[in-house]
């Protein structure tokens, strides 16, 4: 008798940067392994993921053609499939934008970019927070997470 084998689970994560310019900053910040270490530590689904780091002309093209908002902001996400075994993805991370609000908020760029890249892939999965309800579960889920890859609590007061 023989058995087949499963495949096992595969998550494919793709990143793109808009010029060598937004790659070596990103680069300076977190290493393309370490940037994948922290999305597999959020999506245990197969599929695909595309991070793309932009500047804030590409940030806030993006932001207006897809959310009316003219402006350039941390993080966007676009979610195309997701079944309970499967995730297709884009997340579309303004470098200017996550470098401005990490000292604004007195945190370090790679603390806040590990945030915003679990904040990105949550949305990606089906969370938000449009509501207290869904705001509370989706923060203690980005919490947890971040803890678990040695972050603080990007919520608590400075």
């Amino acid at each position: 008798m023989t058995t087949k084998k499963v495949p096992p689970s595969k998550l494919e994560i793709d990143i793109q940067f808009a010029s060598t310019a937004i790659e070596d900053k990103v680069l300076s910040i977190a290493s393309v392994a370490i940037i994948k270490k922290w999305v597999k530590a959020a999506v245990q689904l197969n599929g695909l993921i595309t991070l793309r780091f932009v500047n804030a002309a590409e940030g806030k093209k993006l932001n207006f053609a897809f959310r009316n908002k003219d402006y350039a902001t941390n993080v966007l996400t676009f979610p195309y499939e997701l079944t309970k075994k499967t995730l297709l993805a884009d997340i579309i991370f303004c470098l200017p934008v996550i470098q401005k609000e990490a000292s604004e908020q007195s945190k370090t760029a790679k603390a806040h970019l590990a945030h915003l890249i679990i904040h990105g892939c949550l949305h990606a999965q089906g969370l938000d927070h449009e509501n207290d309800t869904e705001a509370k579960k989706m923060e203690y889920k980005e919490i947890i997470l971040l803890k678990s890859l040695g972050f603080t609590n990007p919520y608590a007061p400075i």
